[in-house]
């Protein structure tokens, strides 16, 4: 029996995919517990004009991902820091400090989990950092540290 799975199930499938389960297992574990439709016509178009639906809402969100990420490319972002004697900066610049600058500054907002910064930053000067904005699409931001 062809049925279409209604949530995630460990050994048999993944959320909207169709599979093709025994009709004891369908009819007396899958379809009571309502883990499952039955994969009839209308089930079927309601999950065709479901998957269309999220794959527009995708492509509009990576379209905007690069849209922000062209932004992002144009900007120089300038932190500036209390510094001490020889350039040394007190404590750092993390990831949160440059999202927080580029919603201040921009009105570009940037999940702070989404900025690829290994350590925070300890040293005054330019640096080029990278945004994983959506899946394939990365941002480049150029920030220059100053002191203040």
């Amino acid at each position: 029996m062809k049925v279409i799975l209604k949530a995630d199930i460990k050994g048999v499938g993944k959320k909207d995919q169709i599979i093709n389960a025994s009709d004891g297992y369908a009819r007396n574990f899958l379809l009571p517990k309502n883990l499952a439709v039955e994969a009839n016509n209308d089930n079927m178009t309601k999950l065709k004009s479901k998957q269309d639906a999220n794959a527009y809402k995708k492509s509009q969100e990576k379209e905007e991902a690069q849209k922000t990420a062209e932004k992002l490319s144009k900007i120089q972002l300038k932190i500036p820091v209390k510094t001490g004697e020889n350039g040394k900066i007190f404590g750092g610049v993390s990831a949160k400090e440059i999202a927080e600058q580029l919603k201040a500054n921009y009105n570009i907002e940037v999940d702070k989990k989404k900025i690829d910064l290994k350590e925070t930053i300890k040293t005054l000067g330019i640096r080029n950092i990278t945004i994983k904005l959506y899946e394939g699409v990365i941002g480049q931001l150029k920030i220059d540290i100053i002191s203040k």
